[in-house]
């Protein structure tokens, strides 16, 4: 039975710091291969489809017998170019699997689509990974989601929240407050989504540059799933060698 979930793959060529990013070879295969291949291992997905803006990168896709669209070249953001796509689409649910992650894992793509199948007063939805190290609490690149009693997003920050207090010492905060570091992907209601970016301005959003906090500040519920899943995202060259590191490590190819 179809379970009316989509999801979507930006990639696009431009990128200030790794200009064609999603054709760079990991293990002798295109990134944008990997990530395609392994959300497609997720089985809750009636189809996996590629947004690109790129002629590369659509010949690519194809190359390997894979669903791939056309977007503009001018598009604001990714979830620009994931809405976009989906117009076009007939499904319910539509997650927003970014370009970068090669690794991603499926039962994370199923735990997100899942998380949001089931409260049906959310919009979106997303992952979170308890923090475990005290040290991850000084890397303000990450965003923290602090949630209600039902894992529902209050509010997602940078900044380490709630402030401790009563606790001095980092040594003592686990067993007081469970902080959360959010994990960067998406599933959005399709009709949520096609208006999600003709939302009023969020100053929050601004604040934070998290645009995720537009939905919160409008007023509308993320539901949050808490996993153990720590992607390595490719944001730059050298991030390839983690990436293929990872891969020695689980045996896909000889050290």
């Amino acid at each position: 039975m179809a379970s009316g979930v989509v999801a979507i793959i930006p990639a696009r060529w431009a990128s200030s710091r790794f200009p064609g990013k999603p054709l760079a070879l990991i293990a002798g295969k295109p990134m944008i291969q990997w990530v395609y291949e392994r959300t497609r291992l997720a089985q809750i997905l009636d189809s996996v489809v590629v947004a690109t803006d790129d002629r590369r990168i659509y010949d690519c896709v194809k190359a390997f017998a894979g669903n791939v669209v056309m977007t503009p070249s001018d598009l604001a953001s990714g979830t620009d170019r994931v809405a976009t796509a989906a117009r076009d689409l007939d499904a319910q649910i539509i997650v927003n699997v970014q370009g970068d992650e090669p690794l991603i894992e499926p039962e994370a793509i199923n735990l997100l689509a899942k998380t949001l199948q089931e409260d049906e007063e959310a919009v979106m939805a997303t992952l979170a990974r308890k923090v475990t190290d005290p040290a991850e609490l000084d890397n303000f690149n990450t965003a923290r989601i602090v949630l209600d009693r039902n894992n529902r997003a209050l509010y997602f920050t940078r900044a380490v929240v709630p402030f401790a207090r009563d606790w001095p010492g980092k040594k003592d905060w686990p067993a007081h407050f469970p902080y959360y570091d959010q994990i960067g992907i998406y599933a959005y209601r399709r009709d949520f989504l096609l208006k999600y970016h003709d939302l009023p301005f969020s100053i929050l959003e601004q604040a934070e540059k998290l645009e995720q906090l537009r939905a919160i500040e409008n007023g509308y519920k993320i539901k949050v799933g808490i996993c153990d899943f720590q992607p390595i995202c490719v944001d730059i060259l050298e991030h390839i060698e983690l990436v293929e590191n990872r891969l020695r490590e689980i045996g896909y190819f000889a050290k």
